[in-house]
C-alpha cells in the first residue's frame, strides 16, 4: 500500500519505526479521548455499582453534583489517561503487527478471521497492561474517601490485596474487551472496505487526507456502536468485582441478573463508546497520515490478492 500522493514518509510500512508510530498514535488517541470523557465514566461506574441511587443519566449527574461536588466528575482521571493510553498503544500497535504477521502466514484464510485473530492477540496483552490502572480507577471513582488517584491509590490497593486483587478483574476485562475488540476492528475494516468500494468507488490511495479521515470516522462510529452492545455484560461484571459487590464472576452474574447484564448502563456506554472510538480512530489515523502513511483499513497487498473476501 502506498501513502497519499506527495507525502514524504518518516518511516516505511511494517518497519520497527512504523509499529512505533502506530503504538504512539494508539497511546495518544486512546489516552486523550478517555481522559475527555472521565465525567461520563464516573457516572457509568456508579450506575453499575449502585443502580438504585444512580438509576438514570440525569438523576445520576444531579446526585453526584449535589453530594460530592463538581470535582467528583474527574475522579480517576489519571487511571483513565495513563491506563487507557498504555492499553491503546498495545492495542493499536500490536494489532498492526499481528495483522501483518497473520496475513503473511495464514494466506488461505478469510479477512474476517485475520481481523478477529489479530485484534484478539493484541487485546490479550493490552488488557494485561490496563488491569492495574483499571483496578485503582474503579475504586477511586466509586469510593470518594479511598484515594485521590494512582499515586496514593496504587500502594494502598497493593498493600491490602496484592497482585491477586489487582488482577482480579483480568478475566472479566478479557471477557469485555476481547469480544469488543474483535467486533470493533472487524467492523471497522469491513466498513472501510464497503465505503471505498460502494460509496466513494475509488481506492484509498487515490483519496485526499480529508476523504480518508472522513471514511475513518464513519467506520469508527459504526465499529464502536456494534462493539458496545457485545461487551456490556462483562463491563458490568468488572465494576461489580472491583467494588467487592461479588467475590467471583458467577456471583456477580447472579447478583446483577441476566437481563441487567445487557441493559444496565447500556445507554450511557453507547453515549461514551461511540464518540470515543470515532475520535480514537480519527486521532490515530491523523498521526499516521502526518507521518506519510496511509490511513487504516485493509491487509497487505499479498493477502488482499489471496484471501477469501469475507
Amino acid at each position: 500500500m502506498r501513502g497519499v500522493k506527495g507525502n514524504n514518509r518518516f518511516v516505511e510500512e511494517f518497519s520497527p519505526g512504523y509499529y512505533g508510530v502506530c503504538t504512539l498514535g494508539g497511546m495518544l488517541s486512546a489516552g486523550t479521548t478517555h481522559l475527555a470523557i472521565t465525567p461520563l465514566d464516573v457516572l457509568k461506574v456508579n450506575m453499575q455499582v449502585n443502580p438504585i441511587k444512580y438509576h438514570s443519566i440525569s438523576s445520576g449527574f444531579s446526585a453526584l453534583l449535589r453530594e460530592q461536588g463538581p470535582s467528583s466528575f474527574w475522579r480517576g482521571w489519571s487511571g483513565k489517561f495513563f491506563g487507557y493510553g498504555v492499553q491503546g498503544g498495545c492495542k493499536f500497535g500490536l494489532y498492526e503487527y499481528f495483522k501483518k504477521l497473520y496475513s503473511d502466514v495464514l494466506v488461505d484464510h478469510s479477512r474476517t478471521f485475520i481481523f478477529f485473530l489479530s485484534s484478539a492477540s493484541a487485546q490479550v496483552f493490552a488488557d494485561m497492561a490496563l488491569c492495574p490502572f483499571e483496578a485503582i480507577k474503579v475504586r477511586v471513582q466509586t469510593q470518594p474517601t479511598y484515594a485521590k488517584g494512582l499515586i496514593d491509590g496504587f500502594p494502598k490497593f497493593y498493600n491490602a490485596e496484592g497482585l491477586t486483587g489487582i488482577y482480579r478483574g483480568l478475566l472479566p476485562l478479557w471477557g469485555r474487551n476481547l469480544p469488543f475488540s474483535m467486533v470493533m476492528f472487524s467492523t471497522f475494516e469491513h466498513s472501510v472496505d464497503l465505503i471505498y468500494r460502494h460509496a466513494i468507488q475509488r481506492r484509498k490511495e487515490e483519496c485526499s487526507r480529508a476523504q480518508q479521515l472522513g471514511v475513518t470516522c464513519l467506520a469508527g462510529y459504526a465499529a464502536g456502536a456494534v462493539g458496545t452492545v457485545i461487551s456490556n455484560p462483562a463491563d458490568n461484571i468488572v465494576s461489580s468485582l472491583y467494588n467487592k459487590k461479588a467475590a467471583n464472576v458467577l456471583q456477580a452474574v447472579k447478583s446483577i441478573g441476566l437481563v441487567n447484564l445487557f441493559t444496565r448502563s447500556l445507554p450511557i456506554r453507547i453515549a461514551i463508546v461511540g464518540p470515543v472510538v470515532t475520535l480514537q480512530w480519527f486521532c490515530y489515523d491523523s498521526i499516521k497520515l502526518l507521518s506519510g502513511l496511509p490511513s487504516s483499513g485493509g491487509l497487505s497487498r499479498h493477502q488482499e490478492d489471496t484471501s477469501v473476501s469475507v
